[in-house]
């Protein structure tokens, strides 16, 4: 279930709150009785390494590298064309 984090409008009291998302947001400060607004952070997760770039997961005629190769020549399996094309 997710944190929310609320500010008391009249009061500044700041507090989290676990609740559900079908859950309806709190109104009421417990302190004061004043009227709560939900505050937005930033996101709490980081990926970090490799796999989370759009071009990472994908083989590519040109590679982003500079090498000019695709992932499959790199690898040293030579394609059907390619064996093809060498022995004519």
């Amino acid at each position: 279930m997710p944190t929310y984090q609320y500010a008391c409008t009249a009061c500044d009291h700041q507090f989290e709150a676990v609740q559900s998302f079908s859950d309806d947001p709190l109104t009421e400060c417990p302190q004061c009785q004043g009227r709560l607004r939900k505050r937005y952070g930033s996101v709490g997760v980081v990926f970090k390494g490799s796999g989370f770039y759009r071009t990472d997961s994908r083989a590519s005629n040109s590679s982003a590298n500079g090498s000019g190769k695709s992932s499959e020549s790199s690898s040293g399996s030579t394609s059907s064309k390619e064996k093809a094309a060498s022995s004519s």
